[in-house]
């Protein structure tokens, strides 16, 4: 069975929105690794209607020796959506043709590598409520961003979690991965 994940930027105070608007200067050489390592393994990615349309805007136009650009260009990438309609014009995107936790629960089981959830709050919430989510990875700033969407919801269901892996960069981000706890 493949493996779903996602990553979010996260600042002290619990935003994952925007992060272009409060990362700076923390931007190391340790989150680059991470980063490298992470699409080294992933093959396919989902993204919300919101996020696939900003990503849509900038993306396909990155420098050529842009290192994210590379990757997201040509990878397989699958838009959960209630109101897009028909083919989209990013290269090898696609709408999803199912329910969101029917069309992953078939995606998981299918042949291929790891499956990342990019750009969408919305997305990952419902993935790791649902149970799907495998790993969830929050690099947290040293930057209290004062505002913007946060992950969780006063209203969220209490969940357990356990420590899959962290570190800490030597400009003080903490990268810490997640995994539902399963008692």
């Amino acid at each position: 069975m493949r493996t779903l994940t996602a990553g979010l930027f996260y600042s002290v105070d619990g935003v994952v929105e925007s992060p272009n608007l409060w990362q700076f200067d923390s931007f190391d050489a340790e989150m680059s690794e991470e980063m490298g390592a992470m699409m080294s393994r992933v093959d396919t990615v989902l993204l919300g209607r919101a996020g696939y349309q900003e990503w849509a805007e900038y993306w396909p136009n990155a420098a050529a020796d842009d290192p994210f650009g590379g990757f997201i260009n040509p990878i397989p990438k699958f838009v959960a959506s209630r109101t897009l309609t028909g083919d989209l014009d990013w290269q090898n995107s696609q709408l999803m043709d199912a329910p969101l936790e029917d069309f992953v629960t078939a995606l998981k089981q299918s042949e291929g590598g790891e499956i990342s959830v990019m750009a969408s709050i919305s997305l990952v919430r419902q993935l790791l409520f649902a149970g799907l989510l495998d790993s969830l990875t929050l690099m947290m700033h040293p930057v209290v961003a004062g505002q913007g969407r946060h992950l969780f919801e006063p209203s969220d269901p209490v969940t357990k979690l356990v420590l899959q892996k962290s570190s800490v960069t030597s400009k003080g981000n903490t990268i810490l991965s997640y995994g539902l706890r399963i008692d």
